[in-house]
């Protein structure tokens, strides 16, 4: 009996298992699709089935930089339990799977898992390490030069953009700049790299808040201005990565220990945008 690409695939997504394997088993099933099930499970191919519906909330965030510092990748694999989660081997798929982003530059995490050397080692992960896994999220940055950083083994992940002129983004000096930066990121949790990416809608809505703030104060109209004026600043300040306090060093700001670092470094530096994965977020 011929059996059809339509069945394979349905017995692939029933079970997890590799479409030779789905082949092989429904043509040994007469296309029963009941007993091809029973056959892989017994050919132990049919994990994925068992785990599938089980709920995948632990994991790790991986990056890769490339080696000119000129491009990065980060994603986010998640599993069943953190016990997994934090083994070694388990990271060692991620980062399987982070190379392979980094060098194709997949669109997205569904891009990424279409891939078939990543949806093998997925299944591959599933059969080793027993749990259901899943890819949630991938991106690829490319700049004048980019930073990664891994937060406690992997629940936080940052990579940074940057624009630099005069300066090697491979250098030791600009990689320890670099993860500072990073660090800063995962530390502070900022919702852009500067005043001018905020997204507008979000500076109209912090203003009217402020505006019925100052209002309510009973002050003058001109006085409540100000006062909504210099919340925005405030916001800016907590809130825009360049304009932060900087976590390791509270006298200078993001900004400033930029300047300082470009100067140092004899070129310039301007931090562009960046990439925050918290797991499960």
């Amino acid at each position: 009996m011929a059996i059809t690409a339509a069945q394979v695939k349905e017995l692939r997504e029933m079970t997890g298992a590799g479409m030779m394997e789905c082949k092989k088993a429904l043509t040994e099933a007469d296309a029963d699709m009941d007993k091809a099930v029973d056959l892989l499970r017994e050919w132990g191919v049919a994990k994925v089935a068992k785990k599938a519906g089980r709920a995948t909330n632990e994991g790790t965030i991986m990056a890769v930089v490339a080696d000119d510092a000129k491009s990065a990748a980060v994603i986010e694999l998640n599993c069943e339990t953190d016990f997994v989660g934090m083994n070694e081997k388990f990271k060692g798929y991620a980062e399987q799977i982070a190379k392979i982003e980094l060098a194709k530059k997949y669109a997205d995490a569904e891009a990424l898992k279409a891939d078939e050397e990543v949806a093998a080692l997925i299944t591959d992960c599933v059969h080793v390490m027993g749990e259901n896994t899943q890819l949630a999220r991938a991106i690829a940055v490319e700049g004048d030069g980019v930073c990664a950083y891994i937060h406690m083994g992997g629940k936080i992940g940052v990579v940074v953009k940057f624009d630099v002129e005069g300066i090697d983004p491979a250098s030791d000096a600009f990689v320890t700049y670099g993860r500072d930066v990073a660090m800063q990121v995962a530390a502070m949790s900022p919702v852009a790299a500067n005043r001018d990416c905020v997204p507008a809608e979000v500076v109209a809505k912090e203003m009217e808040i402020y505006k019925a703030q100052a209002a309510a104060s009973g002050k003058p109209e001109n006085i409540q201005e100000k006062i909504a004026t210099g919340r925005l600043e405030k916001f800016y300040a907590e809130n825009c990565l360049t304009e932060q306090a900087f976590v390791k060093d509270g006298d200078l700001t993001i900004q400033a220990y930029t300047d300082k670092v470009a100067k140092e470094l004899g070129g310039t530096i301007k931090v562009v945008d960046f990439v925050r994965y918290a797991l499960g977020e």
